[in-house]
């Protein structure tokens, strides 16, 4: 069963919903939920408390984006470092957050990119220019979903917290005072109304973004042909036909090779999952 608030929107809602998605909706949106410790503080209420209206809140937002059709959301759930002194965080609350963030789906696994990266690159070694950004994007663990549209951080906060930096270097991102668990069905609105404001100009840098990435891939191919061709033909110039030819097969070279890496690294991440719930189900 779904733990998504059920329930539909007033009559104002439904209208201003519509309106919305007259024009350019986000399909992926992020949250930032702060402000749950605060909000207890600001409430005179236990402290877990706090984080459990957090949680409904969260439930809430979700029927909200469901009515917006808004197709995927991603949440920064949970910080060590807000949670320091252990000493302060009552177990009951820890145990709380964890039959709560049970609910969710994380697709995050253990790996170590750089080293992961770099062991690739000596497996390669004169193909090194097959790690790209585009590869690394392959690499991460939300490379099966869109990157965000719209991000979205609570509580006055204006700093994104190492959440999604990599993701959302061409998000529309937006600062909202309300603190978490006050979170409104109207403050959501602003922020889509802010992502439609700037939407052209966030489509644009995404476009020249993408083909600034095509270029530089296209001129490393090129470089690594010619090199190739200089080394082989005994320092003569090839004529165009001969580098052309070259060129692309080169670059299904290396489309193959950047193919197996990925595959073998989904071989990891599946066996990793299967070897995880293994043992959930032994235990």
């Amino acid at each position: 069963m779904s733990w998504i608030r059920e329930g539909e929107l007033n009559l104002i809602e439904k209208i201003s919903a519509n309106v919305l998605k007259a024009g350019p909706m986000p399909k992926h949106v992020a949250f930032i939920m702060d402000g749950n410790r605060r909000f207890a503080l600001k409430n005179n209420i236990e402290r877990q408390e706090g984080h459990m209206q957090g949680f409904n809140k969260l439930a809430e937002t979700l029927r909200w984006c469901k009515h917006l059709n808004i197709q995927e959301v991603t949440v920064y759930a949970f910080s060590i470092e807000n949670f320091k002194p252990w000493s302060s965080f009552s177990p009951c609350c820890f145990y709380g957050f964890l039959v709560y963030i049970s609910l969710f789906y994380f697709n995050m696994l253990p790996l170590d990119l750089q080293q992961l990266i770099a062991k690739a690159v000596i497996t390669t070694r004169t193909h090194n220019n097959d790690v790209s950004e585009a590869l690394l994007s392959e690499c991460l663990y939300s490379n099966n979903s869109p990157n965000p549209d719209l991000l979205i951080r609570t509580s006055g906060e204006v700093r994104l917290s190492d959440f999604l930096l990599w993701q959302t270097s061409h998000s529309c991102l937006v600062f909202q005072s309300v603190l978490w668990p006050e979170y409104s069905f109207w403050n959501l609105c602003e922020a889509i109304l802010q992502y439609q404001l700037n939407h052209k100009s966030i489509q644009k840098a995404r476009d020249l973004h993408q083909e600034h990435e095509a270029l530089q891939q296209l001129e490393a191919d090129h470089a690594c042909v010619a090199e190739h061709l200089q080394h082989h033909g005994n320092g003569k110039p090839a004529d165009a036909q001969r580098r052309q030819e070259a060129l692309l097969h080169y670059t299904a070279c290396r489309e193959e090779r950047v193919h197996d890496f990925l595959e073998a690294l989904k071989h990891k991440r599946d066996s990793f999952i299967n070897d995880l719930c293994s043992e959930d189900v032994l235990a």
